[in-house]
């Protein structure tokens, strides 16, 4: 008999998938990278008033994500618009595929 699955979890740093080995403690990070970098944020932010688990983004990097979330929005307001018009199964099903795909990259905050 097998054991529970496990709903694949998400990069603490990124929120790409991380792969799970299926045994042990599960990993939090996607790569060394992103602990890396995760290890640089709390040593930055220990000592000060900042929460060890806040995400301090760029400008650059606040705006991206901004951009990302509107493109969601506007894919998600086109699928509406195909659905009342009474598009095809397959136009439908061709514009979710481009919804999930933009959902994904809105996730990652960097």
């Amino acid at each position: 008999m097998a054991g529970p699955t496990r709903k694949p979890a998400s990069c603490v740093w990124c929120g790409r998938e991380v792969a799970d080995s299926g045994v042990g403690r599960r990993k939090r990070y996607c790569r060394q990278s992103c602990r890396q970098r995760a290890y640089e944020q709390r040593a930055l932010v220990k000592g000060t008033s900042i929460p060890a688990d806040a995400v301090v983004l760029t400008r650059e990097e606040s705006v991206a994500v901004m951009d990302r979330m509107f493109e969601v929005r506007c894919a998600a307001e086109d699928l509406g618009t195909a659905v009342a018009e009474g598009a095809d199964a397959d136009e439908l099903a061709t514009m979710c595929d481009s919804l999930v795909q933009l959902a994904l990259a809105a996730e990652r905050l960097r």
